[in-house]
């Protein structure tokens, strides 16, 4: 069996996830895409997983066991405690479930998405020839330094999410380009700073401008200083919505360099793209933003659902705007054995849903067969993620996957599986951590 894991079990399964079943365990899928095990492909799970499964006969077709999924492991990147580097140039590294239990995420423990490269000024901390500039369609054009948006505009505090749009980009199947993050480009952190439409009143936004969008100082990968990194934006409505601010604190400290000191906008809800680092410019404009990475495919998807190989007309590409239903068990770690004779199970984690509040989380220990409604705080803030909880009894020893399900206030609840997009964005299925309760 070992020859059928040289390649790895994500590369095994990514072509033909139910061939793979047959190959690694011998296991032929029904008509109701469940898996039907023989005693020795149930033998070769329980071998691998440590432990013989109780809920074997509700377990999915073409699904590696969640004890395996994690299995390869990238490289940890350092000064960022804990975190999995999925590229160096430029760096993006995302947080395994497990270090995202705190209510507030960390500035060592939050993702980092770059496009480009850090400023030298941002690696430095240097502040002091920064400036930020409000055009467009406004009556007073305004150039704005720290020190004026600290002390001319009313400081906020709140507590706000921030996920990239491709975050459960590995997900996918067959997959889809880009960095392939897992379920760690998620965090909320505290965020200090100016609201924008503090900031765009005292511009005097004119009855035209429709859209904003940013430009920062990051530098293109190619070295040229005349290309944009990116330059994205959101509607006037989501821009001078109350929790959306110009943010130059961090849990209280300034800006670290990866989260865009001295200046970033936060937007939360939305794409972490939305959320533009290193800012230098808002440009108010009369039109859709059509900066770099606002246009063609970039961060959109589908209008209609659409399967692989499908040509998407230009115009059905949609630009992302509020984020999907989803939640995240963060405690305990995926792999965890339980001691001989133990039974029960402390649970937790963290849901969110984009614009929207999360209304109730369910698990299921039994591969989905049935589900249980945990207890879920109210967030701190709109658009703070919601703590959640709950207390676990498995019926005998063996292998245990908890699902978690999170549903949100329009009645939407997590998919165990998403509809496919070519960039790979919103996948939102429902996380899943392997237990084994010893005999």
């Amino acid at each position: 069996m070992s020859k059928l894991f040289e390649r790895g079990i994500h590369a095994l399964y990514e072509d033909d996830p139910e061939r793979a079943d047959y190959l690694v365990f011998g296991r032929v899928s029904g008509p109701n895409r469940r898996g039907f095990l023989k005693s020795a492909g149930l033998a070769a799970m329980g071998t691998l997983v440590g432990a013989k499964i109780p809920f074997s006969a509700n377990y999915p077709a073409g699904l590696i066991p969640a004890a395996l999924a994690d299995t390869e492991t990238p490289f940890v990147i350092h000064g960022k405690q804990g975190l999995s580097i999925l590229n160096d140039r430029p760096v993006n590294a995302e947080t395994p479930a497990h270090l995202l239990d705190d209510p507030v995420t960390p500035n060592h423990r939050h993702f980092i998405r770059n496009n480009g490269l850090v400023p030298e000024s941002a690696r430095k901390m240097d502040a002091s020839g920064w400036s930020l500039t409000i055009d467009g369609e406004v009556a007073k054009p305004l150039t704005l330094s720290l020190a004026d948006l600290m002390t001319e505009f009313p400081a906020v505090t709140l507590q706000l999410q921030l996920e990239c749009g491709g975050n459960g980009r590995a997900g996918f199947n067959p997959p889809a380009r880009g960095n392939q993050w897992t379920v760690g480009a998620i965090g909320c952190a505290e965020w200090t700073g100016a609201r924008v439409a503090d900031v765009f009143e005292a511009a005097g936004v004119k009855k035209s401008a429709v859209y904003a969008g940013y430009y920062g100082a990051d530098k293109h990968l190619s070295g040229d200083p005349e290309k944009v990194v990116i330059s994205r934006g959101a509607p006037m409505w989501k821009m001078t919505d109350p929790q959306t601010i110009l943010a130059y604190r961090m849990n209280g400290d300034p800006l670290p360099h990866w989260h865009g000191f001295p200046l970033r906008i936060v937007a939360p809800g939305w794409p972490g793209s939305v959320s533009g680092k290193w800012l230098t410019r808002i440009w108010l404009r009369d039109r859709v933003h059509d900066g770099a990475k606002m246009t063609g495919k970039s961060y959109r998807v589908p209008a209609h659902p659409m399967g692989p190989g499908v040509k998407v007309p230009e115009e059905d590409w949609q630009i992302i705007e509020s984020m999907p239903v989803k939640s995240l068990i963060t405690r305990p770690r995926t792999g965890t054995v339980l001691t001989a004779g133990a039974r029960n199970l402390e649970v937790g984690g963290h849901a969110w849903a984009g614009d929207n509040l999360v209304t109730r989380v369910d698990l299921s220990i039994d591969f989905g067969a049935t589900w249980s409604k945990v207890h879920l705080d109210a967030p701190r803030n709109r658009y703070a993620w919601q703590n959640w909880r709950a207390l676990i009894t498995f019926p005998t020893n063996g292998y245990y996957e908890i699902w978690a399900r999170a549903t949100d206030d329009e009645g939407r609840a997590q998919p165990f599986g998403i509809v496919w997009n070519a960039k790979g964005y919103l996948n939102n299925s429902m996380h899943r951590i392997a237990v084994t309760v010893s005999a």
